[in-house]
């Protein structure tokens, strides 16, 4: 197998979404500028190019509100499955690992391989950064992603308001608005009851090859991945 079908094969997972993400970012952008027109036109004001809706404040809000909410939703799932558990769920730890585990389970201290990451070897406040990595690297994402939205929500809705012939807000007042924290919500609650329904449906149900399914023939009741 050649070096580069060798790469597509190893890294198809996030190749594959990378590119429907792309995808998805273009159709968005397209769809987006045509309905931010029609409003404008729907105003009695000019319409604008790809270029100019894409630095916009409303194009900025639409993207920042569905990045908080998606790393929110993983944020939170990366830290709730250290502590909860779900019998039977694929998505859970085996019952008896609750916590963040024993140094054996993790691969830490006298228990490192030759091929542990080297900052999991080097023990003190490096480890125990890199051992908290993914749930601070996350919910950093969620915070900046949060705030991006605040700051480029309130310049989209100041320039409704204006067009509008309404008084524009400061940033504190839009943060307390019903406007922020309807962008804000709206997409939580499908977020939320998305994982809990994927974490309860993996009990009962079965995709067979998928890592997210236990085996086709598991009993319900096994919680570990290996059935």
């Amino acid at each position: 197998m050649s070096g580069f079908r060798a790469f597509l094969r190893n890294n198809g997972l996030s190749l594959a979404f990378g590119a429907l993400f792309l995808l998805s970012l273009v159709g968005q952008a397209l769809s987006g500028l045509a309905d931010f027109n029609d409003k404008q036109l729907a105003h009695g004001v000019d319409q604008v190019g790809l270029g100019s809706y894409l630095t916009s404040s409303s194009f900025a809000v639409d993207v920042a509100e569905n990045w908080q909410s998606e790393y929110l939703q993983f944020f939170l799932y990366v830290i709730a499955t250290v502590w909860l558990v779900q019998r039977g769920s694929p998505e859970s730890k085996p019952l008896g690992r609750i916590g963040t585990e024993s140094d054996e389970d993790q691969l830490l201290g006298r228990c490192v391989k030759a091929g542990s990451p080297r900052w999991a070897k080097a023990g003190g406040w490096r480890t125990a950064v890199f051992a908290r990595s993914l749930g601070l690297v996350m919910g950093t994402i969620f915070l900046l992603s949060w705030l991006a939205q605040s700051v480029a929500g309130v310049a989209a809705y100041n320039a409704e308001q204006l067009s509008d012939f309404g008084d524009p807000v400061s940033w504190p007042e839009y943060l307390v608005s019903a406007d922020f924290w309807n962008r804000t919500l709206q997409n939580r609650q499908s977020e939320f009851l998305a994982i809990g329904s994927m974490a309860v449906l993996g009990v009962y149900l079965r995709q067979r090859g998928s890592p997210e399914s236990k085996p086709v023939g598991a009993p319900h009741g096994v919680t570990d991945e290996s059935g």
